[in-house]
């Protein structure tokens, strides 16, 4: 049995949202294509308070981007983005969600940040996805979405942490930094996961 995760295919992250990934929208046409091909899909969503402190906007004299600590972690400064309730958290209308059976919602902690569908970055507190997927019968995991290089790549590095086979898809995630997504598949693939094409699904 295998699963597809739709990683953050959010307002925010998508062209015009206030973290955009480059050509994020771009990996929409091909996982809505892709959907039937799995006996389950998921999504995660960032769903953050207002006062999270990965926002540049919460740490005084501090700008987007720059590098700090949370929880003892480095931790990359953002934009505001996928704010409760805000337009910004939505699913992208052009999604289609009617094969989608459960959303796991991350980062709802505002003292630390969560890039994985699974777990914070600091592993202290479980999503249940695991457990959902286990309860699935799921033995093969297939990542996708937005950001290549952030929330796919970590969700994909702890679902083989799980002991799921797992696998990337790489033309349906777009990084916010290719050099970083190259480094993310590296690891990956010396995990043990593999990196794979839609075509090699579609096909």
């Amino acid at each position: 049995m295998r699963a597809l995760l739709l990683i953050d295919i959010q307002n925010d992250f998508l062209p015009g949202g206030s973290l955009a990934v480059p050509a994020g929208d771009h990996v929409i046409p091909i996982l809505n294509k892709l959907q039937p091909h799995f006996d389950l899909v998921v999504a995660t969503q960032d769903w953050h308070p207002q006062n999270h402190k990965s926002f540049a906007s919460n740490h005084a004299g501090k700008q987007p981007f720059e590098v700090t600590e949370l929880q003892g972690l480095e931790q990359v400064l953002w934009p505001d983005h996928c704010v409760q309730t805000s337009k910004g958290v939505a699913f992208s209308d052009k999604l289609d969600m009617s094969r989608v059976e459960a959303i796991f919602r991350k980062g709802t902690n505002p003292e630390i940040d969560s890039y994985s569908g699974f777990y914070d970055n600091g592993h202290l507190k479980s999503t249940g996805l695991a457990d959902y997927l286990r309860g699935r019968q799921i033995q093969q995991v297939y990542v996708a979405g937005l950001a290549g290089d952030y929330c796919v790549y970590f969700s994909a590095k702890n679902a083989l942490q799980e002991g799921f086979e797992t696998f990337l898809i790489e033309d349906a995630s777009r990084p916010i930094s290719q050099e970083g997504f190259e480094k993310a598949k590296e690891d990956i693939i010396s995990m043990g996961g593999k990196i794979i094409r839609s075509s090699e699904l579609l096909n």
